[in-house]
């Protein structure tokens, strides 16, 4: 029981930032590709570990039957 309700709430968690990432006006890539530079490249890194990864392992926790 727990762990299905932590499941929806990281699958939640994790579509509330793929959402957000990926609106342009919310998140400015333009700008933040001049702040960081070279460094760029670590968002999408982030990104994933908050956005997509938190899906997986949301959906792994709800249907987990242990």
């Amino acid at each position: 029981m727990l762990l299905t309700k932590l499941g929806i709430l990281l699958m939640l968690a994790g579509l509330v930032v793929t959402v957000i990432f990926w609106i342009p006006k919310l998140v400015n890539h333009a700008r933040l590709k001049e702040i960081l530079g070279r460094k760029y490249i670590t968002i999408y890194f982030f990104y994933f570990t908050n956005g997509p990864f938190l899906i997986l392992v949301g959906y792994y926790l709800y249907q987990y039957k242990g």
